[in-house]
């Protein structure tokens, strides 16, 4: 299983992140950078066998693949934003992860505008 893997790849980085912390805790955060990409790295393969099947699935549903990729955007805007606040909180910048988060929350919401100006396109057609 490949979350044994993941999961002991973490523990091992985070004790290597302790003792690394006590000795030089200026490559602490490298390292803990370091081990986020590694462990996005291992699941790429997933993530893409994933965006296959929404692919496939939005094309069989003959959706426009604009509402597709635009919700991909989205996903990934909130999965980099999560993992670079992480990373500020791991450097003890708070409020820098913060400022992260909001400007992620912003940028999903204008990708979203799109798809919700299609949506109330749709809703304005069926009211008489």
């Amino acid at each position: 299983m490949e979350i044994i893997q993941i999961v002991g790849l973490g523990l091992a980085g985070a004790v290597l992140l302790v003792f690394v912390r006590q000795i030089k805790p200026e490559h602490a955060l490298f390292l803990s950078i370091a081990l986020g990409v590694i462990i996005f790295l291992t699941l790429i393969n997933q993530i893409l066998s994933v965006l296959r099947v929404l692919q496939d699935l939005a094309i069989r549903a003959n959706l426009n693949l604009l509402y597709l990729e635009t919700i991909l955007k989205i996903i990934g805007v909130a999965y980099i934003a999560e993992f670079g606040a992480q990373v500020c909180r791991d450097a003890n910048e708070g409020t820098v992860a913060a400022k992260i988060e909001l400007a992620g929350k912003v940028l999903i919401m204008v990708l979203a505008v799109p798809i919700v100006l299609a949506i109330l396109e749709i809703i304005f057609k069926l009211l008489p």
